[in-house]
């Protein structure tokens, strides 16, 4: 029987169109082992093309491995998924070049399939890689080198090799308490006036330092942001611990938006809302997308669960982090997002097993 190789590909707009670059890589399907990885920007394009270019460059890496083996494509584009197999037209003359290409490259004996974005991770952060080193003035250079997938659930934490008998790490995720902004439905985010809590959010963390919740933490932590602060204190105190302040536990830039409440945003800046309310690479103006709060949350979640494995901790932060690590574990898409409605010191609560599997205990427990 011929060898299986599975392309995963994805590719990304910064403003679609924008600044563009895509991701593959070529795995081999029975052992999840990663044989070749490949990234580039590609200057202005909109997602769409960004997506076939990562297709092609996936269908090329994967010949180079091993031009006999039977190939599967694996990709969260609905549209490129659907028009390489031919139950789709292709409309736009840009793209008929591109998909003649593709299918040139592909013949007849590879398998398309459509994955949900969170499967599609590793494409994922390749392109963006590309596009954060584009943007840097440098060219993209691989940090890593394949080797076998290690064991694996794909949900939701790091994957690492089991050990059966390790107790599973514990986070409660404490949203900080209400501020003046928070009362008024105004956008607060990392980079604007950092606001203290108010009353109502002073005696919003006294009740979360008081709740079961907590009880037995080994460690509490927080963003830099003076609410979040203000609030992992109060709990920290009760348990007579100190507080580990991270900055990238902190509340997305939302730039120009910040102070303004939604309808203001939405008056001034349509489009721009609507696409960061559609796409998690679009950004506010002079703000920060949600791909990018996603990079640095996924890398401080991995940094946590390795120094406090086994442990219970308290992770005080801010809404669109904890919908990260919510979304992570659940397995779904940056499109849910802003479906998720976490209350001011609300609790939610995840459980992170050693070989890599987690669950969700509890969400917005107030």
């Amino acid at each position: 029987m011929s060898r299986v190789l599975r392309i995963e590909a994805d590719g990304g707009s910064r403003g679609n169109p924008g600044p563009a670059g895509f991701g593959a890589v070529v795995k081999d399907a029975a052992t999840g082992e990663v044989l070749a990885e490949v990234a580039e920007s590609i200057g202005r394009a909109t997602n769409n093309v960004a997506e076939y270019r990562g297709l092609i460059a996936g269908l090329k890496a994967a010949r180079a491995v091993d031009p006999d083996a039977r190939v599967e494509v694996r990709m969260d584009s609905k549209l490129v998924v659907e028009q390489m197999s031919g139950r789709w037209q292709v409309k736009h003359a840009d793209m008929r070049v591109l998909a003649r290409e593709a299918r040139a490259l592909a013949g007849d004996d590879v398998d398309f399939a459509w994955i949900p974005r969170a499967q599609n991770s590793h494409a994922d952060r390749l392109a963006n890689e590309a596009m954060d080193a584009a943007a840097a003035g440098r060219q993209w250079q691989r940090t890593t080198t394949p080797t076998a997938a290690p064991v694996s659930s794909g949900s939701g934490g790091p994957a690492v090799q089991a050990d059966p008998d390790a107790p599973p790490t514990t986070i409660v995720l404490v949203r900080h308490g209400s501020t003046t902004l928070t009362e008024q439905r105004r956008v607060s985010g990392r980079h604007g006036a950092d606001p203290e809590l108010s009353e109502r959010g002073l005696a919003e963390a006294a009740a979360a330092a008081a709740c079961p919740d907590v009880v037995g933490a080994d460690a509490v932590l927080s963003s830099t942001m003076r609410r979040s602060r203000q609030t992992a204190q109060a709990i920290a105190d009760r348990l007579g611990l100190d507080v580990h302040v991270d900055p990238q536990w902190d509340e997305t830039d939302f730039g120009d938006w910040d102070g303004l409440t939604a309808g203001e945003v939405v008056r001034r800046w349509p489009a721009e809302f609507a696409a960061w309310n559609e796409s998690g690479s679009a950004a506010p103006p002079g703000g920060e997308s949600l791909l990018a709060v996603e990079r640095r949350v996924l890398a401080a979640r991995d940094a946590l669960l390795e120094r406090w494995a086994g442990r219970r901790v308290v992770l005080v932060t801010h809404g669109d982090p904890l919908r990260v690590l919510l979304r992570s574990v659940l397995g779904v898409g940056p499109q849910l997002q802003r479906r998720i409605h976490v209350d001011p010191a609300s609790r939610t609560l995840l459980r992170y097993r050693a070989d890599g599997t987690s669950e969700v205990l509890a969400v917005n427990r107030v």
